[in-house]
């Protein structure tokens, strides 16, 4: 089968299309045939092997795994033993963040993935496992947002932003929403109450309180968070001496941030895919590449000025 592999730290110059074995169906594992894929952050960070630390994880000197990608969406064409609630053909979504997702099948672990809803199309769900569970995790697992709550959302147009935008709305949260001006429209579009235009407004200077602030961007200090919001969760940052200032600023503070990695599970992933049939999310696609195009859309997503998701097709046989 076709694969972009990594077998070396870098850059998306270094990924490589390949002929690769055919993984096997495990126990308690499907084998998927991947249709569409999607790009994030993350897997360029583990392209990059960055920050160092992560290598711990990943591979000191080179990549333990060498297909790279999270996010799939595809069709089962074969089950493990104990597999109960999938069948061949299905058609399902879901996240391997160890990697592993670009290439024609994957084996993957049931309990990370779930089943599309009828109708929906596969670049659609194949973009929203790493963001969408994020999002979700930070308002409703972490944040635990309640209807009538105020909610400033700093990063609303990216890919975690603009799931969060949208699930602050299906939960009846008010929403202020920070992004570029350029963005303003995209941004209401998607349901946000109130929009602040950091190129135009100081983020830093703002003085309005809510009951939670969600950082997508990772520009905001600790004194932000304590400043603006009864309560926080950081999900970017910019630089780990950011992040390590944050959280050693907290360590000595008594205010409520948390910093968290999304975990996948069918669980949260049925609930998104249900917010997604009753249309109470929609994935804005900028990007739509071919599968042969994958590193070009880590070269794109890498400037961090995507509106939405980008996603990768393959071919369709």
């Amino acid at each position: 089968m076709k694969a972009f592999t990594k077998r070396t730290y870098g850059g998306p110059e270094v990924l490589q299309l390949e002929e690769v074995e055919m993984p096997s169906v495990k126990d308690h594992s499907i084998l998927v045939k991947v249709m569409a894929n999607s790009a994030n952050p993350a897997d360029w960070h583990i392209l990059r092997g960055k920050p160092f630390f992560a290598r711990l994880s990943f591979g000191l000197f080179k990549p333990k795994e060498p297909i790279l990608g999270s996010d799939f969406a595809g069709i089962i064409t074969e089950i493990g033993n104990g597999v109960k609630d999938f069948k061949v053909g299905d058609h399902v979504f879901g996240e391997m963040l160890g990697g592993g997702a670009f290439a024609e099948y994957a084996c993957v672990p049931t309990e990370v993935c779930a089943k599309i809803p009828e109708n929906i199309d596969f670049p659609i769900m194949a973009s929203i496992p790493v963001a969408g569970l994020t999002a979700y995790q930070a308002l409703i697992t972490h944040g635990k947002i309640k209807a009538g709550e105020s909610v400033l959302i700093n990063g609303a147009s990216g890919g975690v932003g603009h799931f969060a935008v949208q699930l602050s709305k299906a939960y009846g949260a008010k929403i202020t929403a920070v992004c570029s001006l350029r963005n303003t429209d995209f941004v209401k579009s998607l349901g946000a109450d109130k929009i602040i235009a950091y190129d135009k407004t100081n983020i830093h200077q703002h003085k309005d309180n809510y009951d939670l602030v969600i950082d997508t961007r990772g520009n905001l200090t600790h004194s932000d968070y304590k400043r603006m919001g009864k309560r926080g969760v950081m999900v970017g940052f910019t630089t780990m001496k950011h992040m390590f200032s944050v959280l050693m600023s907290n360590a000595i503070s008594k205010f409520p941030l948390t910093q968290f990695t999304a975990q996948a599970n069918s669980d949260d992933l049925n609930i998104l895919a249900s917010l997604v049939q009753e249309g109470k999310i929609k994935v804005h696609l900028e990007n739509t590449y071919p599968f042969t195009k994958i590193p070009e859309a880590i070269t794109f997503i890498e400037q961090m000025r995507t509106r939405g998701k980008v996603a990768m097709v393959w071919e369709m046989k």
